[in-house]
C-alpha cells in the first residue's frame, strides 16, 4: 500500500511564553516493512536550533529549542508512506524454546529485551483471563497472541481519549472499554507475564476512509526470534500487516510521545489542536 498522511499540531497560548527544549516523535521509521519518501517538516516560530537524532531505542527523534518568547507553536509533517508486509506471518520461528510459553529468550536476546520484559501490574482478574488464552491455545505461543488480540478487540469497547497517559491494565479490564492505548497495555501486560517481549508502537491506521476526525493510533509489537518485531492491533483484532504506518517504538508508551516539552511563563493557560489527513494513494508497489 502507498498512503499519502500530513499531520498538523497547533499550541496557543494565553500569553507569550518561552519554550523549553521540545522532542519530536513525528519522524516514520524506515524499515524493511515501510519506506518514507517526499518528507516534510517544519516549526513556526522558527526555532534557533534543530537536531535529528536517533534516541535509545532507535527511533528518528527531533530536538528543538528557542531563544524568544511566543504566544504559539507549529508542528506539521507531510509524507508518502510505503507499506510491504502483506504477509504478517511470512517468517519462521528459530528457536523452539520460543513455541510454547511461557517463552524463553536466548541469552544474548534475554540482555537485550530486560526494558521489553518488564512486567506491567497486574491483579488476579487480568491474570485469570490471561490464563484462559493460554488454557484455549493450549499453550502455544503464536496461536495465544492472535487469541489474545481477537478476545480483547470482540470484549472490549474501544473508545476516544485523546489526552492523558494509558489508563492501568487493572482499570481498563474492570471497564471493558478503553482508548487505543488502554488496551495496548492490557496486551502488553498479559503477554509480559507469559515472557513475552512486547513494546508500545505510536503511529497511523487506514481505518475508515470516511472518517471525519484522525487521530494518533497505538498497537504492540512482540518480539518474535526469526520474525523480529511483530506487531498486534487489539483495538482491531488485527495481526499488523500493510496498513499501519509506524512513527515510534519504546518499552514505554511515554517514549512515543509525539511531542514532548514544557513551557515557562506564570499563570498561562494552554490549547492543543491537531489535523491528520490520510489517505490511500495505491494498493500497488511502486
Amino acid at each position: 500500500m502507498i498512503f499519502r498522511i500530513s499531520h498538523k499540531t497547533n499550541y496557543s497560548y494565553s500569553a507569550p511564553v518561552f519554550l523549553e527544549p521540545h522532542i519530536i516523535h513525528l519522524t516514520p521509521r524506515n524499515d524493511g516493512c515501510q519506506k518514507i519518501s517526499n518528507f516534510f517538516f517544519a516549526v513556526e516560530p522558527q526555532p534557533a536550533g534543530m537536531h535529528h537524532y536517533l534516541d535509545a531505542e532507535g527511533n528518528n527523534t527531533v530536538c528543538i529549542w528557542f531563544e524568544e518568547k511566543t504566544a504559539g507553536l507549529s508542528i506539521s509533517t507531510s509524507f508518502e508512506a510505503q507499506t510491504f508486509c502483506m504477509n504478517p506471518f511470512g517468517y519462521f520461528v528459530i528457536d523452539n524454546d520460543f513455541l510454547k510459553l511461557p517463552a524463553i529468550y536466548e541469552k544474548n536476546d534475554q540482555a537485550a529485551l530486560k526494558p521489553f520484559l518488564s512486567s506491567i501490574d497486574i491483579d488476579s482478574e487480568v491474570t485469570d483471563f490471561g490464563k484462559s488464552i493460554f488454557e484455549n491455545s493450549n499453550g502455544v505461543t503464536l496461536e495465544f497472541l492472535s487469541r489474545l488480540c481477537m478476545a480483547i478487540y470482540e470484549n472490549f469497547k474501544v473508545e476516544t481519549r485523546e489526552c492523558g497517559p494509558p489508563f492501568s491494565p487493572v482499570v481498563t479490564f474492570q471497564n471493558k472499554r478503553g482508548a487505543c492505548r488502554d488496551l495496548v497495555i492490557l496486551f502488553m501486560a498479559v503477554c509480559r507475564n507469559f515472557g513475552l517481549a512486547t513494546r508500545f508502537v505510536s503511529g497511523y491506521q487506514e481505518g475508515d476512509p470516511d472518517m471525519d476526525q484522525r487521530h494518533l493510533h497505538a498497537w504492540a509489537e512482540v518480539y518474535i526470534p526469526g520474525g523480529g518485531w511483530r506487531g498486534y492491533d487489539p483495538s482491531h483484532g488485527l495481526v499488523v500487516a500493510d496498513r499501519h504506518i509506524a512513527l515510534a517504538a519504546s518499552h514505554d508508551p511515554a517514549g512515543t510521545a509525539p511531542v514532548k516539552g514544557n513551557f515557562r511563563g506564570t499563570g498561562v493557560s494552554a490549547t492543543t489542536n491537531y489535523l491528520i489527513s490520510l489517505s490511500a494513494v495505491s494498493d500497488k508497489q511502486k
